[in-house]
């Protein structure tokens, strides 16, 4: 089967370094993190949950025994565990971008939605390479395609929030907004979300709520200007929480996109928002019951690309780009699919897709990007104050 387009936009451990990354020109750093003197190596930098760094543990071994580029180069991983430490990497970046830094050891980094927007807002997309065609080649024919720094951005990875279902309990799941909330009423108490700023199935199911009372350009853009028009949504989810889990006579939002697939699998809930990648995985390795489902609604809930970015400040241009060809091979996005159920960006059929056709039927021409950059920061502070603050 062949991948359905996708439109639109794009979607990123404890840190794995001595220091911060951002180096000098003179080759080393207030932080203390120089480039390798190596000309083959390559360091990479990314952001995200556990399953992240396993992924790209898995990928950067094959790359550098496995690949044609096996021998040339050799990749290695700066991991920064999503919610540990007080820097961002887009924090990180931007530093080193403003700073004037050159030379530094940022040759590769993975950025995704919201994290794309904001470094692209702070330090404009010229920060990073534009990116040269005929050094991808396995690029070719793929039409998944940034609606942030297009130009400078490769895509390698989709994935989407939907709803996750306990089909014992649930035999016609929701296919529209309307019927959702239908099922809440006659099902109180067994539909959760995880608090939004704790993980990105919270933050999607919250901000789709709110950005379908809008106009759709709203849904990739930072401009502050729309944060007058969040009045009707919040009310939406106030108006929602009333029919949300109850835990001691309490109602309970779970903190973390795994808070709520735990309820989800003891059968506490029969129903929440999760990514899409996250529940396959879990129900391929039996760490989820099998009869956990998923579907999508109508608007869809929000995911995003993953794609990887050469900073202008780096050191390695060269090995960037092998490694952002290799993300693009066969045997990458069949990695991707087997440890993470991410969703491919090649046509499926030239990978074995055993065990994860829910990824190959997934509609993905049906997917909406969100990218609100600095946008989120006062989302979730909103949620705290008018939502997560209700009785």
């Amino acid at each position: 089967m062949k991948m359905k387009r996708f439109g639109a936009a794009l979607l990123a451990g404890a840190m794995m370094m001595t220091g911060l990354a951002g180096c000098g020109s003179s080759g080393s750093s207030d932080n203390g993190s120089a480039p390798s003197t190596s000309k083959n190596k390559v360091s990479l930098w990314a952001t995200g949950s556990d399953n992240v760094r396993e992924v790209y543990e898995a990928l950067i071994e094959d790359f550098n025994k496995n690949s044609e580029y096996a021998g040339k180069y050799e990749v290695e991983l700066n991991f920064m565990l999503n919610g540990t430490g007080t820097q961002t990497l887009t924090d990180m970046l931007a530093a080193a971008s403003k700073a004037g830094q050159t030379n530094t050891d940022y040759d590769l980094v993975d950025l995704g939605g919201d994290d794309l927007s904001k470094v692209v807002s702070q330090i404009g997309e010229e920060a990073f390479v534009k990116l040269d065609d005929s050094k991808i080649p396995n690029a070719e024919g793929i039409d998944a395609e940034s609606s942030v720094a297009a130009d400078y951005v490769q895509p390698y990875r989709g994935t989407t929030v939907v709803l996750a279902y306990d089909s014992e309990k649930v035999a016609n799941p929701p296919k529209t907004w309307d019927e959702l909330v239908d099922w809440m009423k006659a099902n109180p108490g067994r539909f959760a979300y995880n608090t939004p700023g704790t993980g990105g199935a919270g933050d999607s199911f919250a901000r789709t709520s709110v950005y379908n009372f809008m106009d759709e350009e709203a849904i990739t853009s930072d401009d502050a200007k729309w944060e007058e028009n969040w009045d009707d949504g919040f009310k939406y989810l106030a108006d929602l929480h009333q029919y949300m889990y109850t835990s001691g006579g309490s109602i309970v939002y779970p903190n973390k996109n795994q808070g709520t697939l735990d309820l989800l699998n003891q059968g506490e809930i029969d129903m929440c928002p999760n990514w899409a990648d996250m529940v396959l995985s879990q129900r391929a390795e039996g760490t989820l019951k099998d009869t956990i489902k998923i579907t999508q609604l109508d608007p869809a809930l929000t995911g995003s690309f993953q794609s990887l970015a050469i900073p202008t400040f780096g050191s390695n241009e060269e090995g960037a780009y092998a490694f952002i060809n290799y993300m693009l091979s066969e045997s990458a996005q069949e990695i991707l699919v087997k440890q993470m159920a991410a969703i491919p960006l090649i046509d499926t059929s030239k990978i074995d897709m055993t065990g994860f056709e829910d990824v190959e039927n997934l509609d993905v021409s049906s997917f909406r990007i969100m990218s609100i950059g600095d946008l989120s920061t006062d989302f979730n502070e909103r949620w705290d104050n008018e939502i997560g603050t209700l009785g």
